[in-house]
């Protein structure tokens, strides 16, 4: 027998091409097969087509306006500002090299125009001999020195043998001790009004190491002595310049001091009526 197809799978046949020629398959598989008639009908009968549909026509597309571009307002040119002239800090300079030390060179062998045994003058001790070169260290330097006899007092000084032809000076010659001794009978002079420029022109005559300076000394002061008197302080400068002057002119003249000291009263000039006697 014929099998009626469901009005559901027939209206799905309908709408879909596609599903007719699909259906028969299935049906074939689930239902018994037909007879030989209604198959022979089934083929005869012509096969509907499914009308074709028209394609719709393609709309164009409406040409798309240009968007309005807003005029942006122009940006304000922002003043440029000049440059600055940026000093450069001047490259550090190199530290110097660190040095080795050097070796010291060994000091040199002190020298003076003087040696042991010459006589010599000091200008604040007066004549003196050179007794002996010694070596001495004083704050951790070593050099020589030469020691000087004080003629006219008990002690001795010690002078740097580098240093001693700065400080001593020779004695005066036999020719030099007349002319000294001729100059004590010049123009004494007197202090004055003012003592105590007189006193210091005195000091300064005293240790300026020149005999003839030395000499000026003795004359005034004996005759400021003999005539008007004179203070403790100037009769003690009177006793050291008159042995300062005697004690060369006894090494000057080859002499004792016994000799030279009456060679020098006898060249002083004579006061009269004396206050007191030269010491």
């Amino acid at each position: 027998m014929a099998t009626k197809k469901s009005p559901a799978k027939t209206s799905a046949a309908k709408k879909s091409p596609g599903a007719k020629k699909s259906a028969p398959k299935k049906a074939a598989v689930r239902q018994a097969p037909a007879t030989k008639k209604a198959a022979a009908k089934k083929a005869s009968a012509p096969k509907k087509t499914a009308p074709v549909k028209k394609a719709a026509p393609v709309k164009k597309a409406a040409p798309k306006k240009a968007a309005a571009t807003k005029k942006t307002p122009a940006k304000k040119q922002v003043p440029v500002k000049k440059a600055v002239a940026v000093k450069e800090a001047p490259a550090p300079k190199p530290l110097p090299e660190k040095k080795a030390p050097e070796p010291k060179a060994p000091p040199k062998k002190a020298t003076s125009k003087y040696s042991v045994g010459d006589k010599v003058v000091h200008p604040q001790h007066g004549a003196a001999t050179i007794q002996r070169k010694v070596k001495q260290s004083f704050d951790g330097v070593t050099q020589d020195y030469y020691v000087l006899d004080i003629s006219t007092e008990s002690l001795t000084v010690m002078i740097p043998v580098d240093r001693v032809d700065s400080v001593v000076r020779s004695v005066i010659s036999k020719t030099a001790s007349k002319h000294v001794l001729a100059s004590l009978k010049g123009e004494p002079q007197e202090a004055g009004a003012n003592w105590s420029r007189w006193y210091k022109v005195l000091t300064e005559k005293m240790f300026s190491g020149d005999i003839f300076q030395v000499a000026e000394v003795v004359r005034d002061l004996s005759f400021s002595q003999q005539t008007k008197g004179i203070s403790p302080a100037l009769k003690r400068m009177l006793s050291k310049a008159r042995m300062t002057l005697i004690s060369e002119l006894a090494f000057s003249l080859e002499t004792d001091e016994e000799d030279a000291t009456a060679r020098l009263d006898r060249a002083l000039p004579k006061i009269e009526n004396p206050l007191a006697p030269v010491v």
